[in-house]
């Protein structure tokens, strides 16, 4: 549901609808965090040195928090990263599957399945990739797509 990296985060579930943003955390790690309070936290003005002392030397805090998704959420990812097309497949649909590709102990699990059959891990999409969660289940989805052969990229 969340990626093992990012299990000790303040998380919650998506919700219908809702447009979600892909976020580098200080971690390492690409997680998923609301539209909102994604860009509220980059819009903030940044820390002088004075705000910085006076605060402790704290680092900024993420934008939390951790939106998770269910294993066969439908998503539809605004606008396919070109560099991803390029590199996975030109003909990638902007309707994904949400899944998991590991239950392994830390390992990034958490992958995008597209329509073609590719399943793209979720580390590889761009800070600020955009989605939106179109259902929390895929049996519509799953209906329509005989489940391909998988092809990891990344």
């Amino acid at each position: 549901m969340c990626d093992y990296s990012l299990m000790m985060a303040p998380n919650r579930l998506a919700v219908e609808g809702e447009e979600l943003v892909a976020h580098r955390f200080k971690c390492g790690s690409t997680g998923i965090v609301a539209a909102r309070d994604f860009d509220s936290w980059t819009r903030r003005a940044p820390r002088t040195f004075r705000q910085w002392c006076r605060d402790g030397f704290a680092p900024v805090p993420e934008p939390t928090p951790v939106v998770c998704l269910p294993p066969g959420a439908r998503l539809q990812l605004i606008g396919v990263p070109e560099a991803l097309k390029a590199e996975v497949s030109t003909d990638l649909t902007e309707e994904v599957v949400f899944t998991q590709i590991s239950a392994d102990a830390n390992m990034h699990r958490d992958a995008l399945f597209f329509a073609n059959g590719f399943t793209v891990l979720l580390q590889r999409l761009p800070e600020g990739q955009r989605l939106r969660v179109l259902s929390l289940s895929s049996e519509d989805w799953a209906a329509e797509h005989p489940e391909p052969e998988i092809a990891l990229a990344g």
